[in-house]
């Protein structure tokens, strides 16, 4: 009888107009508030409920573990020592993954044995493994998350317009989309896009700052680096037809002359998706030929290959059970240059129609590469061998569901980290972590240069001479701007500081720093710039982070 009653209730409700998600109580509570849903955002909220917290993790995205589990299994580590914590705990657990033969599906474990390009897929010794499969990284965040009890809300949206509410500089709520209202003591931003943080109203900055801004050298236009090899070594026309300028420029070419080395702008390194492919005959899916598919976007790169380039091949960097985690390779390949500026600050529906246009962009790619009689024999018939792996990404249709945001917005926080830390040039306060990684940006813009021939800009990569400490004050606003939000993603830093600070691992440790400062400052009720760096380092040390050169 009660339940026939209830639905009675329901139904007037429902002919009245109202909305069920807002008649019911949709507000919920916990000591810290986690935005986002990447590898930072589980990390921070493990460590939140192991220090005794309560958690909540409000997530946009369904898929746990971001770029982590969405096809960048081919960990960027550089000094391995750095990563500690419930960082390296992930990688143990891959390890542990891969030690059971039934892991081995499409391949014997001593085929694939330790074939790393510069990572040693797996150590024994250490007892972790760096190079992994899409879906067992998925499936370790999914682990984490049921053992440590910890409620995630997923496809939950921020709602960036009004849904932070603000009191004496401290976060009270955040709201979604949906109407769900979130009230916490901390907050912490997990995202890559700094979504709360914006909305929060937390000073940031997008794009690269000139050189004289930080006093740095790396920073800016850079279109003397060649450092990777991801630019036109041979002289390739720019135009449409050869040699005549009023034909028109090729796809993806810009008209706009590239401005002064170490000058700043608003242009940010390209994206692309970090595919999971087969080639073993079983599980593979052929490369889909989008709908909106057009040849002549890929002209240029059949001129680089007319040139004699046969490179295309050269970051299929193998996974385990003959899978790959493919990058971007060469002058012309999956990052889409220039066609992402406007990311950071779009729109969710804008920023939808921007990774569209990656994903047709990077399946039209891989279309003309394997089928364009443009391309070289040899190229077309070596990729019939490749697919998309089947058994990846399988309610997406095998397709990565996270775009690699290299760089969106960055904090400028208490500290901001630049490549004189990076490089050891100067000594960074109150650490709480480590980064070892080259100073790594990707193309930023596509030009024609003043001999007429077509270049790549932005690409750097500088080595650090050792490890290097990331400070504290990179993951905190200032004090007369937010009391209690912690920034482990966006963090605070230069372009090309962030370019090696950018890296899965370091995300991780710095989420798990972030959630202990967000507990020793709830458990002192005062503000994140304000707890003790002393007591911040002896939790962090004993919850085994490598903060500087004296913990290696």
């Amino acid at each position: 009888m009660k339940a026939g009653i209830t639905v009675m209730i329901l139904i007037v409700l429902i002919n009245c107009g109202l909305k069920l998600e807002n008649t019911f109580a949709i507000n919920f509570k916990a000591d810290i508030i986690i935005y986002g849903g990447t590898s930072a955002a589980i990390t921070a909220a493990v460590e939140a409920v192991q220090s005794g917290k309560t958690v909540l993790v409000v997530s946009p995205d369904t898929n746990l573990g971001g770029l982590s589990s969405g096809g960048l299994g081919f960990t960027d580590t550089g000094d391995k020592s750095t990563i500690g914590g419930l960082s390296r705990e992930f990688y143990h657990r891959v390890w542990l993954h891969y030690n059971d033969s039934s892991a081995w599906k499409w391949q014997k474990h001593s085929e694939y044995g330790n074939k790393g390009q510069g990572t040693v897929a797996m150590d024994g010794e250490n007892r972790t493994m760096w190079i992994f499969e899409p879906h067992v990284a998925e499936q370790i965040f999914e682990d984490l998350v049921a053992e440590n009890k910890i409620t995630v809300l997923r496809n939950e949206w921020l709602d960036r317009e009004n849904g932070v509410v603000i009191k004496d500089r401290k976060i009270v709520s955040i709201t979604t989309l949906s109407g769900k209202t979130f009230s916490g003591k901390m907050f912490i931003d997990a995202t890559y896009e700094g979504d709360l943080m914006a909305a929060a109203g937390v000073s940031y900055h997008v794009g690269r700052e000139a050189c004289s801004v930080y006093g740095e050298t790396w920073n800016g236009i850079q279109s003397q680096a060649k450092h990777h090899g991801h630019y036109f070594k041979d002289p390739i026309d720019p135009y449409k037809t050869p040699g005549k300028p009023e034909s028109g420029l090729l796809y993806g070419i810009s008209p706009e002359p590239v401005a002064p080395n170490c000058t700043g702008d608003n242009k940010i390194q390209a994206y692309c998706f970090r595919l999971c492919m087969s080639n073993h005959p079983d599980n593979r899916v052929p490369f889909p030929k989008p709908e909106n598919y057009d040849p002549a976007n890929y002209e240029l790169l059949a001129r680089v290959f007319d040139a004699g380039w046969r490179e295309w091949f050269g970051k299929f960097d193998m996974i385990p059970n003959r899978k790959t985690d493919t990058n971007n390779h060469g002058p012309f390949s999956s990052d889409f240059i220039g066609m992402n500026y406007d990311y950071p600050e779009a729109s969710y529906e804008r920023r939808k129609q921007i990774i569209k246009e990656h994903q047709d962009y990077q399946k039209g790619l891989l279309y003309f590469v394997s089928n364009d009689p443009l391309v070289p024999q040899e190229v077309r018939d070596k990729m019939q061998n490749w697919g998309l792996a089947k058994d990846e990404f399988t309610d997406n249709g095998n397709w990565p569901h996270q775009l690699y945001i290299r760089e969106s917005r960055r904090m400028i926080g208490k500290y901001v980290t630049t490549e004189n830390d990076v490089l050891a040039k100067s000594e960074v306060p109150e650490p709480v972590g480590m980064g070892s990684y080259a100073m790594d940006s990707h193309n930023v813009q596509r030009y024609v240069t003043s001999d007429g021939f077509v270049q790549n800009e932005g690409d750097v990569g500088v080595e650090p001479h050792s490890p290097y400490s990331i400070s504290y004050g990179s993951i905190v606003p200032k004090i007369e701007e937010c009391t209690n939000l912690l920034v482990p993603v966006c963090v605070s830093s230069s372009h090309i500081a962030y370019g090696s600070i950018r890296m899965e691992p370091v995300f991780m440790i710095l989420g798990q720093s972030a959630a202990v400062a967000a507990g020793l400052a709830i458990d002192k009720k005062i503000a994140l710039q304000k707890i003790s760096y002393t007591e911040l380092k002896e939790k962090l040390i004993k919850k085994g982070q490598k903060l500087s050169l004296s913990d290696l």
